[in-house]
């Protein structure tokens, strides 16, 4: 938008609503526009992960039908990338289980 047309809206702004009410209009809108930035951001945030993780997805089904052998750079990428989520995620389970274990035996020999 132009300087002029803003000039433009907000005298009709001025106009309508008067100088009483303008300022909470204006609040409201901007209110609204960031609620609604913030929910595109997000779908948009959400939307590049699974295209990521389709991606990823992809990548190994070929790296699978080629046996795991002489893959091109970008498929071993994909591999490992996804072999060190698979190993965070193993970790974070095994630390509770390991925790769990050992309150088990403290609690089994009271």
């Amino acid at each position: 938008m132009g300087m002029w047309e803003l000039v433009v809206v907000l005298i009709v702004g001025l106009v309508v609503l008067g100088p009483e009410r303008l300022p909470v209009a204006i609040r409201t809108v901007s209110r609204w526009i960031k609620s609604i930035k913030s929910v595109a951001n997000s779908v948009k945030a959400e939307v590049n992960e699974e295209l990521r993780i389709h991606e990823l997805h992809s990548n190994l089904r070929k790296a699978e039908q080629q046996n795991m052998e002489d893959l091109a750079p970008a498929l071993k990428e994909s591999v490992e990338e996804l072999k060190k989520a698979a190993e965070s995620v193993q970790h974070s389970y095994k630390q509770p289980v390991q925790q769990s274990q050992v309150e088990q035996k403290n609690n089994n020999q009271k």
